[in-house]
Formats: C-alpha cells, structure tokens, sequence
C-alpha cells in the first residue's frame, strides 16, 4: 500500500478495459481516487491535450502538492505501480 498523501485522478471512458483495469489496482490497493470521464465529451479530452499533448485514455494524475500534478500516461499497470511509489511522470 502507498503512503497516501497523493490525490489521484484516473481520467478515463466507458468500454476501456485498460481503463478499469486501472481503477480495479487502486481500488485493490486501497488507493482512493477520482474518476474523469470523458466519453463523449470532447471538451475533456481537450483539456488532456492542452496538458499533455494527447486526447487518449486512460491518463492517471498522480499530485502530491497544492495542484502539482505528475501524469501516467504509458500503458500498463508496471507504470502506474512505479509512478506511485517513486512520484515520478510516466
């Protein structure tokens, strides 16, 4: 289990296996987090884009500070798990 002092956010859409499979590990791992999603909204994948020049899902902000936020956006879980522990962007 993660020290918890991280707010995590999964953006994500309906029918993304890759995405659940992500908020299954944090649900697993009791690591709390709040879900985006951006089936059929465009405007939230803008937003996606203008942070982190992409538009696809799953994205999980991982922020320890006031509104620093450091994004995984590589697929896998392997990322998620290191980017949880070490802090760091995927």
């Amino acid at each position: 289990m993660t020290e918890n002092t991280q707010k995590v956010i999964v953006w994500s859409k309906k029918g993304c296996h890759y995405c659940q499979d992500v908020k299954d590990y944090l649900t697993e791992n009791y690591i709390p987090y709040t879900n985006i999603d951006v089936t059929e909204n465009d405007n939230l994948r803008d937003v996606l884009d203008a942070k982190y020049g992409i538009r696809y899902v799953p994205v999980v902000e991982i922020g320890t500070g006031s509104n620093d936020y450091k994004a995984v956006t590589d697929i896998g879980i392997e990322h998620l798990a290191k980017a949880l522990k070490t802090k760091e962007v995927i």
